[in-house]
């Protein structure tokens, strides 16, 4: 799944496991919850469902100012499979996070002013970053507090989005308030701009020409998602005009500038994904709020041992419409109407003697001392004689001073952005300087189509001591744990960098030197590379900390507390460095300092679990605090291995054997990394435990996890060690090691069936052996027939390598067992019964399945069910049944609820009208066959390159010349058949790769598309249809059968191959 994409950049799953199926039965499911509760607001947190806030209810008017789900209802949304809808969702460090679906680590803290947090923790498992969100409660405040701790526990640059996403419902009377100042919003990637908020253009492929208000849901038919451009306002949010109350999102711009809408649209598209989110709650669109981003996706680099901390405030308000400036205090409206001026004020707390204060220039229209609290709304409307709005200046005062204040933004003529450019191609910059920028913004913003790889290498061969390029391309070598080969690339960059100079402004690539020379284990080297590092400013913190490593290592306690007190003067808040400095206290004896610097610690971060453990030891009797540790762990493996990990890192193996042994879940790597630390003479049995355990769930991706899998492989371990070192390697792409690797697995346990499909995979993908992948994809399969997903992999490798729809579908016919436990299978499944000639039972099997789409994936089966109404109706018409193709064909235009999907706004079905026409006109209901031809003859005549969902089949321009023709309009007809067949033409030999800008193809499809041939077979496949609409019969089936030829299991062109015989 390596060009898979998801929200705008990489959909990689690697190591989280995956959930591709979703169930119909509802069942009873107890959570852990957590509420937060003061004298205005209920707020429901859910630790194992990502931490999200589920609920948050305004005790004052009974209104949920976040949309409230009544259940608990996923649907194929979410990175990794599941998603639900509703809530605060925090999305990080990728939209929508990874973890969204899984249980979080929590703690719930009192304190002296009597507010409550729950704090939910979270470790990337992907790149190894780790985010705290903190939700409090304060007595007296109808507010929600978040406070975001982000920290990059690695030794490397990593990258980061924050967007909590607050879903709002939504009606007729909903509008998104964004800030005054926001005249233009962007898509996903900023590829596409509109007006805001009266869009004027085209936008996701609908047209608002007439001028249309997209800031109201009822105005959005299509799935749409627009980001602010800019704003220098702290707030966005969205208001009820029927409830009179909405929700407001505060956090200072200037590092929180992300204000995004994204809704599923009005129309019966986005009907049917309501009916897929919840069963009763109607609606919803999402006000998203990022930190440090403006966009998705836009990422932000998070640097080694960096910490980010952000506050953000949700806080429900009434009664004033449309905000035109708020602040976590207060919110205000003003409007001017008729030579007056509405002014509303709303308070999140209790202000006795607030004063109100409106100016036009010097002159005060309006100074009022009121009551102002959640409850007590202030409104007045004030003679504003010869003044103009942009005149008016609005401040609300309370006790400690200003709580906020509006100026009316002056009426201009708004520049409007330009989209962004896709990167170009290597060969095509002119710079090596902006061939090391593209590759960079490659790596930041997780590229899902294209590499950084060919933007260095290019950079590299023009000139081969590029100081940053070399420096660029080993940091991204050393992530895929290639640590020898990282390592010349460093040298590079520092002979060049020391040519004149031994000791260079930039140390940098000393300190990268040293991680690779470490991951290596050579520590002498390293120890060097890293102390010539600490010359420059910029690197102390992390040089001084791996040589406060390396020292304790050598169990050298006094110098190595050295190093990391010089470490701390450069980050006090590095939590790694923190917990390593209380480990060198307990060692250096000093028990007392210990204990204070482990209570800061823990005050810090309470899931610094090094510090956690550290307590323990010195406090080994104290249950309450071996208790606390463990609830916060969670009996999670992975913060048993990292806490392990951190330990084994300054050398205390003894410490980490012990963390380790409190895991009690069966996992194969906790069992390796006891044998790697462990003595030698029990290292043997903890390697047979190893690798006797069930691999279902292990998927190792960490650098240290390299030496950990290595050790086990030289000491005898050729089973399942190398199968999950391939992994890693094939995660971090480098897949002839994880090939040398999985064969070695598959040499020593042939009968483990998932060591053959991924070998299958890499052969295809990487080998271009396709006579090996079926081999041992279809070893895999024989080695569990009750495999699905095998299945399906197998079934798609027979795809590609021209099997037959009908001897694919026989396949499919023998294993009926396997077909209906997914979706997937089952679309396929009734499309090869369609291909195959038999709509009748295709649209049978269709009635009777609960589909689940995928989103972005959307139309597979509804492509299915309206070809299969279409095919009968045509047989109808042959057998001169009209009345009955009527029906059909009436039916195909509304999908049943069952199929999961609604009609996209916008598609035209000029097919179904053509042969609906066709059918009316037959029976002599002319003006009626009339309408339906008009019908069938609109739409874009332009042919493209279909990929996407959204985007118009081609055969639906071959029906627009078809109705044309029974218009009488032949010219216009003509014009659409020749523009297929010149398309075909002009094409046909384009080199083709996926969009740059792609933003969903969410598909877990394993075996790389050939997108030339892809590319060939459409073109042969517009070339005849062109020619069908011409009635040049010969020339349609020639280039039916080069398509064909190329793609047997080609659905339209089996389809159209039966043109002439119906």
């Amino acid at each position: 799944m390596d060009k898979r994409v998801y929200q705008g950049s990489s959909g990689k799953v690697y190591p989280y496991p995956t959930v591709e199926t979703i169930g119909t039965e509802k069942k009873k499911k107890e959570y852990i919850t957590v509420y937060l509760e003061n004298e205005y607001l209920k707020v429901m947190v859910l630790p194992e469902l990502g931490g999200r806030i589920q609920r948050a209810y305004d005790k004052t008017n009974q209104y949920d100012f976040v949309y409230y789900n009544h259940v608990i209802k996923p649907a194929l949304v979410g990175l990794t499979g599941p998603w639900i809808s509703g809530g605060i969702e925090f999305n990080w460090p990728q939209h929508h996070r990874p973890t969204t679906f899984l249980p979080v680590d929590y703690k719930i803290e009192e304190h002296e002013d009597g507010s409550v947090s729950v704090l939910c923790h979270d470790v990337d498992q992907m790149y190894g970053t780790k985010g705290i969100t903190k939700i409090t409660l304060y007595p007296e405040k109808a507010y929600i507090e978040i406070t975001g701790q982000l920290y990059n526990r690695t030794a490397l640059p990593q990258t980061f989005l924050w967007w909590a996403n607050p879903a709002v419902p939504v009606n007729e009377n909903t509008q998104s308030i964004f800030p005054p100042d926001v005249h233009a919003v962007m898509d996903h990637g900023k590829r596409d701009v509109s007006r805001f908020p009266i869009s004027t253009g085209v936008y996701y492929k609908h047209d608002y020409s007439e001028g249309v208000d997209i800031s109201r849901y009822k105005n959005i038919p299509v799935p749409t998602s627009y980001m602010a451009e800019k704003s220098k306002y702290d707030f966005v949010g969205g208001y009820d005009y029927g409830k009179k109350a909405g929700i407001l999102h505060v956090a200072d711009h200037h590092i929180s500038p992300g204000k995004k809408q994204w809704t599923w649209g009005c129309g019966d598209f986005g009907q049917a994904w309501d009916r897929n989110l919840t069963d009763e709650d109607g609606p919803y669109i999402e006000l998203m709020t990022g930190v440090y981003t403006d966009n998705q996706p836009d990422f932000t680099w998070l640097k080694p041992f960096e910490e980010k901390t952000f506050t953000q405030y949700f806080m429900p308000y009434k009664e004033i419409g449309n905000v035109k400036n708020a602040t976590v205090d207060a919110a205000v409206h003003v409007s001017c109407e008729n030579g007056s001026a509405s002014i509303a004020v709303y308070a999140t707390s209790i202000h006795e003697r607030a004063r109100i204060v409106l100016k036009a220039k010097d002159t005060i229209l309006l100074d009022d001392m009121v009551r102002l609290s959640p409850v007590d709304i202030y409104r007045k409307t004030v003679p504003m004689e010869q003044w103009k709005e942009e005149d008016l200046d609005l401040a609300v005062y309370g006790e400690e001073g200003c709580m906020v204040e509006y100026h009316p933004e002056p009426t201009e003529i708004p520049e409007i952005p330009e989209a962004a450019k896709a990167a170009k191609d290597p060969k095509e910059i002119l710079t090596n300087e902006e061939l090391y920028l593209t590759g960079q913004h490659l790596e930041q913003y997780r590229h899902a189509t294209y590499l950084p790889d060919p933007y260095y290498l290019e950079g590299l061969k023009r000139d081969p001591e590029d100081i940053r390029i070399n420096h660029a391309y080993g940091l991204l070598l050393l992530r895929r744990g290639n640590f020898e080969e990282a390592e010349g690339y460093f040298r590079r960059a520092l002979k060049r960098l020391t040519e004149r100079n031994p000791n260079p402004y930039d140390s940098e690539p000393y300190y990268s030197l040293g991680l690779a020379l470490l991951y290596q284990e050579k520590e002498e080297e390293a120890y060097d590379a890293f102390y010539k590092a600490t010359w420059s400013n910029e690197q102390q913190e992390m040089s001084f900390y791996y040589l406060a490593i390396l020292d304790a290592r050598k169990q050298n306690w006094k110098r190595a507390y050295g190093h990391i007190e010089r470490a701390l003067v450069k980050n006090m808040h590095n939590i790694k460095a923190r917990g390593l400095k209380a480990y060198l206290l307990r060692r250096l004896g000093k028990t007392e300092d210990a204990k204070k610097w482990i209570a800061e610690n823990i005050n810090l971060d309470p899931f610094d679990f090094v510090s956690g453990y550290e307590d323990i030891l010195l406090d080994p009797e104290n249950e309450r605090k071996k208790n606390g540790l463990k609830q916060k762990i969670r009996d999670f493996q992975e913060n048993y291995l990292m806490t392990a990990r951190d330990y084994a890192e300054m050398g205390a193996y003894t410490e980490a054997i012990r963390v380790l042994e409190d895991c009690k879940k069966p996992y194969p790597m906790i069992a390796y990394y006891m044998a790697k630390k462990d003595k030698a003479e029990e290292a043997e049995a903890f390697l047979r435990v190893a690798e006797k355990e069930l691999p279902d769930y292990c998927f190792p991706n960490k650098l240290e996890d390299i030496q950990v899998l290595s050790f086990a492989i030289k000491n005898g371990c050729r089973a399942k060690a190398p199968y999950y070192l391939g992994n890693l390697f094939y995660d971090k792409m480098q897949w002839e090691k994880a090939v040398k690797l999985w064969e070695m697995s598959e040499a020593e346990d042939p009968e483990f069936a998932t060591v053959h499909r991924n070998l299958a995979l890499a052969y295809y993908n990487k080998k271009k052996d396709s006579v090996r992948a079926r081999e041992e994809m279809e070893k895999a399969f024989l080695l569990n027939e009750e495999d699905a997903r095998v299945f399906l992999e197998l079934d798609q490798l027979y795809k590609k390598l021209g099997e037959t729809p009908s001897e694919r579908l026989k396949r499919y016919e023998a294993h009926q067992n396997l077909v209906v436990k997914r979706d997937d299978l089952y679309v396929e499944y009734i499309t090869l019964i369609n291909q195959t000639g038999d709509p009748y039972r295709a649209y049978h099997c269709m009635q009777n399945h609960i589909f689940h789409p995928w989103e972005g994936g959307e139309g597979k089966i509804t492509t299915q069910y309206t070809l299969s109404l279409v095919e009968l109706a045509k047989k109808a018409i042959r057998e001169k049944n009209y009345k009955n193709a009527e029906d059909m064909l009436r039916k195909s235009l509304v999908y049943p609820h069952n199929l999961g999907e609604g009609k996209l706004e916008g598609t035209k079905d000029n097919h179904v009208y053509y042969y609906l026409g066709q059918t009316l006109k037959t029976q002599g209901r002319n003006e009626e066959a009339k309408v339906c031809y008009e019908r069938a003859s609109i739409g874009t005549d332009e042919p493209a390159g279909a990929m996407y969902y959204n985007d118009q089949p081609a055969d639906m321009i071959l029906y627009q010349g078809l109705a044309k023709l029974q218009l009488g309009k032949k010219k216009e007809a003509n014009s659409r058949f020749y523009r297929l067949i010149d398309y075909g033409e002009r094409h046909l030999r384009d080199e083709m790769k996926i969009e740059y800008f792609a933003v969903s193809l969410p598909d877990f499809l394993i075996f790389e598309e050939d997108y030339n041939k892809r590319n060939q077979v459409h073109c042969y496949y517009l070339m005849a249809l062109g020619n069908i609409g011409l009635g040049n019969r010969e020339k349609a089936e020639e280039y039916l059968s080069y398509a064909l030829a190329l793609d047997p299991s080609h659905m339209m062109c089996n389809f159209y191959q039966g043109w002439y015989r119906s």
